[in-house]
């Protein structure tokens, strides 16, 4: 059916819809009333199923077509540097395009109310801001550009298009290259750039740490604990008192060590292993920071309001003040501490055949890093293994146990996505002096498999308890994008069962296990990490997809995660009889709002984190500008190759600065290839690039490729 005739068809059905006569019908009632014949439904079915995409009618449970109550929806609008954006509107998987003349003057973040633009046909559906609701943004982080009579100030996130103009008296004495924050104080219109007054001045751009502030503040991150939060703090013994001893279970006597990072100062982990016979007895022990964060204290509040600790490349945003942190709540060697401990019968098979939560009192025979243990256990360095003689029986037994627990994970189907974290070495000015792989070995994987374990026994204990709790989810992953991802993987000869619109995470987990070592590993890595949903905190135990788990929780780091510190509080309720129906009744009233929060300061932190990484990893290359280095072809897409180095950066070669053909993108294969020399590049293709050009403002880095890298 031609488009004219489409649209001529699509207003006398919406009429007759429209019509206050008509009652809503079925597809085959709606035929008999128009006398519609057997050979022309698919037409009708496509006319109702064009109304249906434009928002103009909707389609009941019973099959029932009626006008659709409204045609405007209500999302954020989230912006994009070259003028246009997206609405992001909840429970609707796509997007709605908005063109840049539709944009209503509407920024980034802004609540707005945006109808659907019918008729537009395209990859997603297109609409139109009709109103903004509640502005997004209050404050901007910029940088101050100074004019004979006033300054602008552009903004760091690309996403906010216009500069915003400060009159000369409102400036507070910035100047050219200053970064400041702005309050804004009116949003302008189509035509007419915002306004603002510089709040604070961070820094110069050129100063040390500046730019690293800037992020700081863009995220409005806390940076300084309020007076009455330190003065709280200070009042913390830096010893434990023999009172807090009392009716605690004793185990001073008992081997145990800390395993961290040789740079760690918050020690909230320790472990202690003992085998009898089959048995292993492994004890979690995890710092009691409830004793001394009470509820409802000006500690507690700011710790809440914090959700967790930050860290950046060069500083750690704490989530509690420093003198609890690495000092009374740091289970320090060779002290006394107050611990929570999770102490699990573990046998041959790597099941939890007992275990025992109980308040305790601990003492660490030995600070060890992750380097030394794997100097022990991999590297057998008979130094190392002489310094800690009396330890290295436990730490073989940690190996083994650890090994034990991480195959039964993988029978049941745990994903590993084993992506290289990057470890950035800067220099005392904020300089990146050396970017690599952190290393994730022997010792960091044994005190991961342990953290587990605790995490799931705990989870198990309270869910059956039938207690208020904090539960960590992932949900399945939503149909659609499995199918998407079960589409794409085809391509490269790999394929996924999906039954009954369910995948089980062991599928997944085959599938990691097949790429491995091939060159499309580092895409379809990604690509399926992107198609699972994101872990969150919440009240309902509903389980965790990716490591295929029915229980699930964070207990191991109250010191810096304010779930944890919320269960603690919870168990020691339980624990001294405290549980009663007043208690229960008043952690049903706070838990979903903990657990809200908690999940939101998390994305955050975890934002914050990443853009400080992009920042640090362009300023590294930015002084290897004209060096060459060999990477590994990490994505294709139309405008070019992505290239990722050892060292985990990544970088981009566009195609216009492919000079030796005309390249075009083949979507079906994922190749790029030059039409007249023929030559082909494909994922996971080795590559030698040159660094061209490094952007700060957009954390990109642009290669161009040095020498023959194509297959022809």
């Amino acid at each position: 059916m031609n488009q004219e005739l489409l649209d001529k068809r699509k207003k006398v059905i919406y009429d007759m819809i429209c019509d206050k006569q008509y009652v809503p019908m079925k597809i085959k009632e709606i035929a008999i009333l128009l006398q519609v014949t057997k050979e022309d439904r698919p037409a009708l079915e496509q006319v109702l199923e064009e109304l249906i995409q434009e928002g103009k009618v909707e389609i009941s449970k019973r099959g029932k077509y009626k006008k659709a109550e409204d045609t405007s929806l209500v999302g954020t609008f989230i912006g994009h540097p070259k003028g246009f954006g997206f609405v992001e509107i909840e429970g609707r998987e796509e997007d709605v395009f908005i063109p840049e003349t539709a944009t209503e003057g509407a920024m980034h973040h802004d609540t707005v109310q945006v109808a659907l633009v019918p008729g537009k046909t395209g990859k997603r559906q297109e609409g139109a801001i009709v109103k903004i609701l509640d502005r997004g943004l209050k404050e901007v982080v910029g940088t101050y550009q100074q004019s004979k009579n006033f300054g602008f100030v552009v903004p760091d996130n690309l996403k906010l298009t216009k500069d915003i103009f400060i009159p000369i008296e409102r400036s507070k004495g910035a100047v050219n290259g200053h970064k400041v924050v702005v309050e804004i104080t009116e949003y302008g219109t189509k035509t007419k750039n915002p306004e603002g007054k510089v709040k604070e001045i961070i820094g110069h751009i050129n100063d040390p740490g500046t730019d690293i502030l800037s992020i700081v503040y863009a995220y409005e991150l806390p940076l300084d604990f309020p007076e009455k939060v330190m003065n709280q703090a200070q009042r913390v013994p830096d010893e434990i008192m023999a009172g807090d001893m009392d009716g605690r279970k004793d185990l001073r006597d008992l081997q145990m060590v800390t395993i961290d990072g040789e740079d760690a100062k918050d020690l909230d982990d320790a472990i202690s292993l003992t085998k009898e016979g089959n048995i292993y007895h492994l004890g979690v022990h995890i710092a009691d920071v409830t004793n001394y964060v009470q509820e409802n204290s000006a500690l507690d509040r700011e710790a809440l309001k914090r959700g967790t600790s930050v860290y950046l490349v060069d500083r750690v945003i704490p989530m509690l003040p420093h003198k609890l942190s690495n000092g009374i709540c740091s289970l320090n060697q060779g002290v006394d501490r107050l611990a929570l401990s999770c102490i699990m019968d573990v046998d041959e098979k790597g099941n939890v055949i007992s275990h025992e939560i109980a308040e305790t009192v601990i003492n660490v025979d030995r600070r060890m890093t992750y380097t030394s243990v794997k100097k022990i256990l991999t590297e057998q360095d008979e130094e190392e293994r002489r310094e800690y003689e009396e330890l290295v029986p436990m730490f073989e037994r940690m190996q083994e146990l650890a090994g034990l627990l991480r195959e039964k994970r993988k029978q049941r189907g745990s994903i590993d996505f084993d992506f290289p974290e990057t470890k950035i070495l800067l220099d005392e000015k904020g300089k990146p002096q050396e970017i690599k792989p952190y290393d994730r070995n022997v010792a960091t994987k044994i005190i991961e498999d342990f953290m587990l374990l605790a995490n799931e026994t705990v989870a198990e204990d309270y869910y059956w308890q039938e207690l208020p709790f904090v539960y960590r989810t992932h949900d399945t992953p939503d149909p659609e994008k499995i199918e998407k991802l079960a589409l794409f993987i085809n391509n490269f000869g790999y394929g996924i069962k999906n039954s009954k619109n369910e995948i089980h995470p062991k599928e997944l987990q085959k599938l990691l296990a097949r790429i491995e070592d091939s060159p499309e590993e580092a895409m379809i890595s990604r690509l399926t990490l992107r198609s699972m949903k994101q872990a969150k905190y919440t009240t309902e135990c509903t389980g965790h997809f990716g490591l295929a788990a029915q229980y699930y929780c964070h207990f191991t780091s109250p010191i810096r995660r304010y779930p944890d510190l919320q269960i603690h509080r919870i168990i020691k309720d339980n624990l001294r009889a405290r549980m009663n129906s007043g208690r229960i009744k008043h952690y049903d009233g706070i838990l979903t709002q903990v657990a809200d929060h908690s999940s939101k300061m998390e994305r955050r932190a975890d934002e914050a984190e990443r853009e400080t990484d992009k920042l640090k990893k362009v300023e590294y290359m930015e002084a290897r500008i004209g060096q060459c280095f060999q990477g590994v072809i990490s994505g294709i897409t139309s405008w070019g190759l992505y290239v990722e180095l050892p060292n985990t950066i990544e970088g981009m070669v566009h195609v216009t600065h492919m000079y030796d053909d005309r390249y075009y993108y083949k979507e079906e294969t994922y190749e790029m290839f030059g039409v007249d020399t023929g030559k082909v590049y494909k994922l996971g293709q080795k590559l030698t690039v040159k660094v061209i050009d490094c952007d700060r403002q957009s954390r990109t880095i642009d290669f161009e490729i040095a020498e023959e890298g194509g297959e022809s």
